[in-house]
């Protein structure tokens, strides 16, 4: 009975063993790509960013009519010109933008995480919308 059983195991392990061989050899035949594993020698393929949209550069000194002047002298007085500015009442970015005023001029998410040129672009359409009022303090 000993060596029936000891048979038994033997077979086992070999089952085993080639079971494991198989499941390497379809790995090993796998195209990296769609197995998710890269050789020493490869890398994953590099994922595009998506496209960040343009913003109008200033023409003759002015964006959307807006001098850059009168907007620089808004978000200096409003941020320091910080485009990452927080503020703990609820005002975000280089022009200190509450969410509501910012998605009004198109824009969408935290102000304070948009690009620089996407600010002095929304803040140019306030302005050319309203004037300095949206900036009692610092509106030129």
């Amino acid at each position: 009975m000993f060596v029936v059983s000891l048979g038994r195991m033997e077979s086992k392990k070999q089952k085993i063993k080639v079971a494991a061989l198989s499941c390497l050899a379809v790995l090993a035949t796998a195209p990296a790509a769609s197995a998710g594993l890269y050789g020493p020698y490869e890398s994953e393929p590099e994922k595009k960013k998506p496209a960040q949209p343009e913003f109008p550069a200033p023409v003759d000194g002015a964006i959307e009519g807006v001098p850059v002047s009168t907007l620089e002298t808004i978000a200096a007085c409003e941020s320091g010109g910080d485009p990452q500015a927080v503020n703990a009442a609820g005002y975000y970015g280089k022009y200190q933008f509450d969410t509501q005023t910012w998605a009004a001029v198109g824009g969408s998410g935290n102000p304070a995480k948009a690009s620089e040129a996407e600010q002095n672009y929304r803040a140019a359409l306030l302005y050319a919308q309203s004037g300095s009022s949206p900036w009692p303090v610092c509106g030129v």
